[in-house]
């Protein structure tokens, strides 16, 4: 079976050699030596003035938004993992939906001050499948109407725009630790805010507002990641720059492969140097997406539609259809891509595309 994706598992023996340090210790949770060494080495590899090391990747967008102090609208991208919307609404704002880029997929920047009203209080979008937002643009019209900006990095992880790592952008930005994904701890995530005030207020929630064992800074949640997440980041770690390497050339495979065909592939923003993370192509309409879907799904060969549906369509948002991100969620497949997947499997991946596209 080939799946879409699959985990990156570092040697059995280095994990347990790295969890071994927390058996020591007896210090399971609550931000043991093996979080805190993990937070530091991520800081050095990114480049970034601080990171806050959580349980999953969803947490930190919450708490972004109450740490901000978000309320009423939230101007956002309809084309995401769920996760996105619904921690807007989860946290009590509403989602304002800003169509999309249709070769970028980020969400068009040029059509968000049309969407501002006086009841918005910050723009959160997503850097999609890696690909940068248009983050100049987006920090112009925050600082001109006084809006604060969060990203949703979850796919950013590696990823660099003009030299420098994307979690370096907004007032705060998340992302996902999750298996899927090319650097993980099993499941985990991180928030990053250059910001120290807003970095610190970050903290206090993400450890129930903790300041100090018998203090309280204010409200907080648990969204502590634990010592055996950690250990799995550590271990996994040192095989990053590989992981980078072989997912670029099965990514360079498809991107050879379809130069040519009339799918539509990801544009990459100007001056990134891209991790490939996810490879999406685009159909020309549903029903051929679905009948090479169905072909590939025959040879055991499973991708995955992604994103999809368009957030606009979820049932508990009301919103203005976007047209650009609706047919882009109907006719987007990821195609499968991971660390081990054979060349002859790649090109079996192609041929069956190219053989279903008439």
């Amino acid at each position: 079976m080939i799946n879409v994706t699959k985990t990156f598992l570092p040697p059995q023996e280095a994990y347990q050699a790295v969890l071994q340090r927390a058996w020591e210790t007896g210090w399971m949770t609550n931000r043991g030596v093996l979080v805190q060494e993990l937070e530091a080495t991520l800081i050095s590899y990114l480049g970034v003035k601080n990171i806050i090391a959580t349980t999953n990747g969803t947490l930190p967008i919450q708490i972004a938004i109450k740490g901000l102090g978000l309320s009423g609208e939230i101007i956002t991208t309809p084309f995401s993992y769920v996760a996105t919307t619904s921690s807007i609404v989860w946290e009590g704002c509403i989602p304002v939906f800003v169509d999309i880029h249709d070769k970028y997929l980020t969400i068009d920047e040029t059509k968000i001050e049309a969407a501002i009203t006086p009841n918005t209080s910050a723009i959160l979008a997503t850097h999609v499948f890696g690909n940068p937002c248009h983050v100049e643009a987006i920090e112009a019209i925050a600082i001109k109407h006084n809006l604060k900006v969060i990203y949703d990095a979850a796919h950013s992880f590696g990823v660099e725009y003009k030299g420098k790592s994307m979690f370096n952008y907004g007032d705060v930005s998340t992302c996902s630790f999750h298996a899927t994904k090319l650097f993980h701890t099993g499941e985990g995530g991180a928030m990053f805010a250059n910001n120290k005030a807003v970095h610190d207020k970050l903290f206090y929630h993400h450890n129930f507002g903790h300041d100090g064992p018998e203090a309280f800074q204010g409200l907080g949640i648990n969204a502590k990641m634990s010592e055996p997440q950690a250990a799995m980041g550590l271990a996994v770690f040192p095989y990053f720059e590989t992981i980078l390497k072989e997912r670029k050339k099965v990514a360079d495979a498809y991107k050879d492969a379809f130069a040519k065909s009339d799918l539509q592939v990801l544009k990459i923003r100007e001056h990134t140097q891209w991790n490939s993370c996810y490879y999406p192509v685009i159909f020309k309409n549903e029903a051929q997406l679905l009948k090479v879907k169905q072909a590939l799904e025959t040879e055991n060969i499973h991708p995955r539609r992604y994103f999809y549906p368009s957030l606009d369509t979820l049932p508990y948002v009301k919103a203005e259809a976007c047209v650009i991100s609706r047919k882009i969620a109907a006719s987007v497949l990821c195609l499968p891509l991971y660390v081990g997947l054979a060349a002859k499997d790649v090109e079996r991946i192609i041929n069956i595309i190219k053989t279903n596209l008439c």
